[in-house]
């Protein structure tokens, strides 16, 4: 299902053009060399164009939004779209003002979008239905569970064929969707909410992955999740008693660095409905 694509990756080592939030920019350029890319966080208008022409992928994050890089990400994205370059959105925040919103919208209309990933605060703004958006962080009534899987399985599948891409939500279980097939991923530890960018960090990441399979990018998007999941598992089995969340995200980077194909095979807890 996702064999051999960590490989893949590594040895193809694209280049992803991220204009992404100033907050978590150093984290993800460094997720994206542990997974074997090769970042570049050009977002000025001068030059987005250019650089997501020569790019493998582009990611598109609004965490820190403002209206400078708007149009940066329209260039880009433009410029992404017609090489056929996948394109990652991550509408952080999105529902919780009109301007967060309106931005998420005019992108999603203007280029053509691969994956939507975020959580499921983010995902439900970007449907029009009622969500509990609490800054960027998701409400606590939007989660994922067992007793409500299969409702938002049908959602994630409703939202995906309705934007005509995949939908990626992530939270303690994570669901990636193409509209048809629908991947369950179960891997991750509850201390990564409480460490800044993890959400971030797994956009870039996903976007390295939607270049190493483009013809797949559902699958490619599955991946990234069990990969940083597993990595989570791990980065937090290797914590000491007096060790906390500064710790883990070294160890979470390391982890994702030491990452190969056997141990995400062996560790990965993914289904496919």
């Amino acid at each position: 299902m996702v064999d051999n694509l960590v490989a893949t990756l590594r040895s193809h080592s694209p280049l992803i053009h991220c204009i992404t939030n100033y907050v978590t920019v150093g984290d993800v350029a460094n997720v994206l060399l542990a997974c074997g890319a090769s970042p570049v966080m050009a977002d000025d208008a001068q030059e987005a164009s250019e650089m997501a022409s020569v790019a493998a992928g582009l990611c598109l994050n609004i965490g820190t939004l403002n209206s400078r890089t708007i149009g940066s990400m329209l260039l880009a994205g433009k410029a992404a779209a017609q090489r056929g370059i996948p394109i990652l959105l991550d509408p952080v925040g999105v529902g919780a003002t009109p301007f967060r919103t309106r931005t998420a919208m005019r992108l999603l209309k203007e280029l053509p979008v691969a994956v939507v990933r975020g959580n499921l605060s983010e995902i439900k703004a970007i449907a029009g239905v009622g969500s509990f958006v609490k800054g960027v962080d998701a409400g606590a009534l939007d989660v994922v569970t067992e007793e409500n899987l299969s409702a938002m399985i049908e959602f994630c599948r409703r939202v995906a064929r309705s934007l005509s891409c995949t939908v990626a939500v992530s939270g303690a279980i994570d669901l990636i969707s193409d509209g048809q097939r629908t991947f369950i991923v179960r891997n991750g530890h509850p201390i990564m909410p409480r460490v800044t960018g993890t959400g971030c960090m797994l956009s870039g990441m996903t976007t390295a992955f939607l270049a190493a399979r483009p013809e797949d990018v559902t699958e490619a998007a599955t991946a990234a999740y069990a990969v940083m999941g597993l990595a989570g598992e791990i980065a937090h089995q290797a914590l000491a008693p007096n060790q906390g969340t500064g710790t883990f995200r070294s160890n979470l980077i390391d982890a994702i660095s030491l990452m190969d194909d056997a141990t995400l095979q062996a560790g990965m807890k993914v289904e496919l409905r």
